[in-house]
């Protein structure tokens, strides 16, 4: 009897078969779910073909390879997961490059929902934003910014309950701020600036995580909102806003306080100027009125710019300002302010002031003898007083008020 084993044609081709189908099988396994290669090229399709330059990241999508399982420089900007159990891959990122992309965001990007990062910034995309960035449970980063997107946002942002960062300054938006967005408990960073957001803002003292808030440049109205306690940085400029801004003095990790260009009124108060991290405070172009600084006031500080120009301010200068031992910019110039220019003023020039505009106030007396030094390193103007201040002196370039004008505003102030 024969040894060997054979086996009929038939009996192969089910092994041949067999073995095909466990290969197969391996190889599926191993792709990008469907829905989100579909999503990756109806994104390439919503842009213009004509504005895909060659050697952009979205030139290298080349679909007759699979997203996840690509090597070498195809389907750059994209990140997949890499799970360990042959289990279908996911996109977890996508990042574009700044490369003019003219086009809108497609609804497919819905069908993502394992994604945590979307960056399309610096770019040309336009048209409203998809309700779908609903569905997006997973995303911690979103930008956006530097493009043409129109529409509100209200569809879609408080679907993102994990997103940690949203920056989607530059654009076009429109409408309210949504008070849900409260609820995204996660957040440390918004950006709307550069927009055209309307309406008041809501209260987000619930944010209790946020550290940066920028706003500006918008169409925003009514009194500042409730704000939560570990904010560091916040820019409100270029709005409408009103009211008081005496309630920052409790948020006492400010470092950074931008709310130029809006129609705050009331003081300067001395709880923000004695904020312990506040660097930088820019309230030019308002309405405020005065400025609280007394002499227990400044040191230790490390506030390094004060930018009060073109508001209402009366009374003298601040005094105890040279108590401020790091401040170097101080800008309280288009004021109505009044009196000498203080001795210790003098003293602080170039140590460390390195700029002081107080131009087109109403300022009188003499100066102080070191603003005639020749030595004189420090940028600034004492320009449209009432001082007596040579126009020899660098710093009084421009002259002075004429005397007239002097008199009765003196007598007004």
């Amino acid at each position: 009897m024969d040894s060997h084993i054979w086996f009929s044609p038939s009996s192969s081709t089910s092994i041949v078969l067999a073995m095909v189908l466990a290969l197969t099988l391996t190889f599926v396994h191993s792709l990008t779910l469907r829905s989100d290669t579909e999503a990756l090229q109806a994104l390439r399709r919503s842009i213009d073909p004509n504005m895909i330059p060659p050697s952009s990241y979205i030139s290298s999508w080349d679909f007759s390879a699979d997203p996840c399982d690509s090597t070498g420089a195809r389907f750059l900007g994209i990140l997949c997961s890499n799970p360990g159990d042959n289990s279908t891959n996911r996109i977890i990122s996508i990042e574009l490059d700044s490369a003019g992309y003219d086009g809108f965001l497609t609804h497919n990007i819905g069908n993502l929902t394992e994604l945590t990062s979307l960056d399309l910034s610096r770019n040309q995309f336009r048209g409203p934003l998809p309700d779908t960035l609903k569905n997006l449970k997973k995303l911690t980063q979103i930008s956006l910014s530097g493009n043409f997107f129109t529409g509100g946002i209200a569809g879609w942002i408080n679907g993102l309950r994990n997103v940690e960062s949203i920056d989607l300054s530059e654009n076009l938006l429109s409408g309210p701020i949504p008070p849900r967005i409260s609820e995204l408990r996660r957040l440390t960073h918004i950006s709307f600036s550069n927009n055209e957001f309307s309406g008041r803002i809501p209260d987000i003292n619930g944010l209790w995580k946020l550290q940066t808030l920028d706003l500006g440049s918008n169409m925003f109205v009514g009194n500042l909102p409730k704000l939560p306690t570990k904010l560091r940085s916040l820019t409100l400029s270029h709005n409408q806003l009103s009211g008081h801004i005496t309630s920052l003095g409790s948020l006492k990790e400010l470092r950074y306080i931008d709310l130029s260009d809006n129609k705050f009124t009331g003081s300067i108060t001395r709880s923000i100027l004695s904020l312990p991290e506040l660097n930088q405070l820019n309230v030019s172009f308002n309405q405020l009125a005065s400025i609280e600084v007394n002499t227990h006031l400044g040191s230790g500080s490390p506030l390094q710019v004060l930018n009060a120009q073109r508001n209402r301010l009366q009374g003298h200068l601040p005094v105890s300002l040279v108590n401020f031992e790091n401040l170097q910019e101080i800008n309280l110039a288009y004021n109505g302010l009044t009196g000498r220019v203080p001795v210790a003023y003098g003293q602080r020039l170039g140590r460390p002031w390195k700029s002081l505009f107080l131009d087109d106030n109403f300022l009188s007396g003499r100066i102080p003898r070191q603003f005639n030094s020749s030595a004189l390193r420090i940028s600034g103007s004492l320009a449209n007083n009432c001082l007596s201040c040579p126009v020899t002196i660098p710093i009084c370039g421009g002259g002075q008020r004429p005397a007239s004008a002097c008199i009765g505003e003196i007598g007004n102030h």
